[in-house]
C-alpha cells in the first residue's frame, strides 16, 4: 500500500500527497495510519490495528523440532516406492517408505498410517509442499524459522516477537507470547527473543507442566503492591533521565505484567480442571509421553484467553537413526493431541480467528542413511496451516518425484514469514523497527505474499 520507507518517511509522503492532490481518502489513509502507529507509552502492548483487515488473530505453532521425515508421514511418493534401493538422482539410494499410505476425506490427501488422527482433518489443511531454506545445520535453520536470519551472531527478533510489536496484545493480564516447553538446544533463548526490540515483546517461557519460574511470591499481594510502587517508580525516574538506556521501560512492563499474572496464570495452566473426557480426547498423561498432550490443551486455553502467539515444541525428530521406530515413538506422542486441537478450536468456534502451523526446520532425504536413516533436506519439504484465513483442503507447491527439490510453487522461509504477517494482517515491508541507522524487519530485503493459498 506504500512506498518502501520509514515510517516518518511514509507519513511525510501521505501528507505531501494528500496536500498536492487534495483527496479526501488519502487524508483518511493518514489518519489511519497515524492512529495504527500511535503507541501507548505506558502501555506499549495495547491492542493495535492491522495494516488491512484479516480473519486470524492469533497463532498456534506445532513446532516439530529436529526435521519430521515428510517422506514417511505426509508425502506420499510412488515413484520412490518403487525405486526402493535404487541410486538416487542425485547419489545416494533411494529407500522407500516402511509405512503405509492412504488417501483420506473428501480431498483425497495422502497420508501415512503414522498420523490416522491427523489424517481425518486433512479436509481443514493448506498444504506449503515447496518449501526451502538456506541452511541443513539444525541450530542456524531453526534460527531462521523463528527470526528469518540463519546467521546466529546476528541476532534478530523472533515472529512472536514481531506479532506483538505490531498488534499488541488483547488481554493485558497475560504474556501476548509464550512459548511452551522450548528446547535450549538449536539457539535456545534466541528463537523466543526479542532483539533489538524493546523487551516487553519477547516470549514468555513455561514448562510442559504450566509452570512458569519464578511468579510466586513469598510476600502478600498487599505488601507486593506497595513494594512494586516504590520500584517502578524508581525505574521511571531512571528511564525520564538523558540517555537512560531503552530496556528500562521494558523492564517496567514487565513488573506490571508479572504482578498481573500471579492470580491469572496458575488457573489457566491448570489443565486439571479441564473435563476428563477433554483431557483424554488430547491424550493427557504423566510424563515425556504425555508431554505434547500437555502443550496442546495449553495451547487451546492460551488461545482462548487471547495470547496472540503460542508456540508448543516436540523434540526428538532428528533420525538419522532408528529412523522407522523413532519415527512411530514421536508420531505416537503428537497425532492424537494435534487432531485433537483441531476438533477443540473448531468446536469452541476458535478455529475460525486461529491460525495454527505445524512443521519442522527442514526435512528429510529420499535416500538411505546408515541402515535405517535419513539426511537433512533443505531443498524441498512441507508444512501444514489450518484455521483463519488459509484455504481449507488445498495444496500449494510440490517436490519432484521421489521428494527431493522443491519444483512447484516454491517458498523460501522469508515467503513463509511474509505470508503468516499477512495472514495475521500485517504488511511485512511496513513493519520495520529502526535499529542502528536503519529499518529491519522480519524478512530483511525479500519475502513474498503466497496470495494463492489467503482465504478471500
Amino acid at each position: 500500500m506504500f512506498p518502501s520507507m520509514s515510517p516518518l518517511s511514509r507519513r511525510q509522503w501521505l501528507r505531501t500527497t494528500a496536500a498536492g492532490f487534495g483527496q479526501v481518502a488519502l487524508a483518511g489513509m493518514l489518519a489511519a495510519q497515524e492512529r495504527r502507529t500511535a503507541r501507548d507509552p505506558q502501555n506499549p502492548l495495547a491492542p493495535r490495528e492491522s495494516h488491512f483487515p484479516v480473519k486470524a488473530k492469533r497463532i498456534i505453532f506445532c513446532f516439530m523440532e529436529g526435521a519430521m521425515s515428510q517422506l514417511d508421514t505426509m508425502e506420499h511418493k510412488p515413484t520412490l516406492q518403487r525405486s526402493n534401493l535404487r541410486p538416487g538422482p542425485g547419489g545416494g539410494v533411494l529407500t522407500a517408505s516402511k509405512f503405509r499410505f492412504a488417501q483420506h476425506g473428501q480431498t483425497g490427501t495422502w497420508m501415512s498410517n503414522l498420523l490416522p488422527n491427523m489424517s481425518r482433518h486433512v479436509d481443514k489443511f493448506c498444504w506449503l509442499r515447496g518449501l526451502h531454506t538456506d541452511t541443513p545445520a539444525h541450530p542456524q535453520a531453526v534460527i531462521q524459522l523463528h527470526t528469518g536470519v540463519a546467521n546466529a551472531s546476528l541476532v534478530r527478533p523472533s515472529i512472536g516477537a514481531w506479532l506483538l510489536y505490531g498488534l499488541g496484545t488483547e488481554n493485558q493480564d497475560l504474556p501476548g507470547y509464550i512459548t511452551v516447553n522450548p528446547s535450549p538446544n538449536f539457539g535456545g533463548a534466541t528463537n523466543y527473543g526479542s532483539a533489538f526490540l524493546p523487551a516487553h515483546y519477547q516470549g514468555t517461557r513455561i514448562n510442559d507442566a504450566g509452570q512458569m519460574a519464578n511468579l510466586r511470591s513469598p510476600i502478600s499481594n498487599s505488601l507486593q503492591r506497595r513494594q512494586l510502587d516504590l520500584i517502578q517508580g524508581m525505574n521511571r525516574d531512571f528511564a525520564g533521565q538523558p540517555g537512560a538506556p531503552e530496556q528500562v521501560d521494558g523492564v517496567i512492563q514487565s513488573f506490571e505484567l508479572a504482578f498481573r499474572m500471579q492470580d491469572r496464570v496458575p488457573a489457566l495452566l491448570d489443565i486439571s480442571r479441564e473435563p476428563q473426557a477433554v483431557q483424554d480426547m488430547y491424550g493427557v498423561r504423566p510424563g515425556p509421553q504425555g508431554s505434547f498432550a500437555r502443550q496442546c490443551l495449553m495451547a487451546r486455553r492460551l488461545s482462548e484467553a487471547g495470547v496472540r502467539f503460542v508456540e508448543i515444541t516436540q523434540s526428538g525428530w532428528d533420525h538419522h537413526s532408528n529412523l522407522h521406530q523413532g519415527l512411530i515413538n514421536q508420531a505416537g506422542m503428537v497425532d492424537r493431541p494435534v487432531a485433537a486441537l483441531l476438533t477443540d478450536l473448531e468446536r469452541r468456534g476458535l478455529l475460525d480467528d486461529t491460525l495454527v502451523l505445524f512443521g519442522s526446520e527442514f526435512g528429510r532425504m529420499p535416500t538411505q542413511q546408515g541402515p535405517d536413516g535419513r539426511d537433512h533436506n533443505i531443498t524441498g519439504y512441507p508444512m501444514i496451516l489450518a484455521g483463519a484465513g488459509v484455504k481449507a483442503g488445498y495444496s500449494y507447491g510440490a517436490t519432484d518425484e521421489v521428494g527431493t527439490h522443491a519444483v512447484e510453487g516454491r517458498m523460501h522461509m522469508t515467503d513463509l514469514h511474509a505470508t503468516l504477517l499477512a495472514l495475521m494482517g500485517l504488511d511485512h515491508e511496513q513493519l520495520t523497527y529502526r535499529y542502528g541507522g536503519r529499518d529491519f524487519r522480519l524478512t530483511d530485503v525479500a519475502g513474498r505474499v503466497v496470495t494463492e493459498i489467503i482465504d478471500s
